[in-house]
């Protein structure tokens, strides 16, 4: 009798052993992003017969062409695959030089509160005459980079990159990339007329 319930014992034991291994382990897995291919990188020029500047710009893109308050030669360069843009303003300038570039400035630092470093790199073409800022935005910002560009006495043009979804740096990483390269190649090429 001693050794069937020392027996019956030992195989409880083993059992609930066996019982409380068969379940599986919760381990906590990291976020998981969506793979993001970005379109082929070709440059055309952009050439709009009126329009007074010029500059290489990615075939993956559409330029759509619009006014706002009466101004002029306003665009929109949209990434159907990236479902991004970058607007693009342009004004001349009538001695009010200063009060563009401050509202330029102002447009990049109102992200100060969620941008962890704004880094400036200044462009110069003197053979072209365009002189103008390039802003990265680091951080969880809605714009990962803005621009303007200037001959310092007849033209101002202005441009920011925006993603139409919620900023995340991380998941995002390889589209700001992306349009940063392009933003950096339509500096580069850009050209009054």
């Amino acid at each position: 009798m001693g050794f069937t319930r020392t027996y019956c014992q030992v195989f409880c034991v083993l059992l609930s052993l066996l019982l409380a291994s068969c379940g599986t382990r919760s381990v906590p897995r990291p976020y998981g992003y969506y793979r993001i291919t970005m379109p082929d990188t070709v440059y055309i020029p952009f050439q709009a017969a009126n329009y007074p500047y010029t500059f290489l710009l990615n075939s993956a893109a559409e330029v759509r062409e619009h006014e706002a308050d009466g101004e002029h030669y306003w665009i929109d360069i949209h990434y159907p695959a990236l479902n991004a843009d970058i607007h693009c303003s342009y004004k001349p300038v009538r001695s009010d030089l200063r009060m563009l570039t401050d509202d330029a400035l102002e447009f990049v630092y109102k992200h100060t509160t969620v941008a962890s470093a704004i880094p400036e790199r200044e462009f110069t073409n003197p053979s072209a005459h365009v002189y103008g800022v390039l802003f990265t935005l680091e951080g969880n910002t809605a714009t990962p980079c803005q621009f303007f560009l200037t001959d310092s006495i007849h033209h101002f043009f202005r441009g920011a990159v925006y993603c139409r979804c919620r900023p995340n740096r991380d998941s995002l990483a390889p589209v700001f990339d992306y349009l940063n390269r392009d933003v950096e190649r339509l500096i580069e090429s850009f050209q009054w007329k």
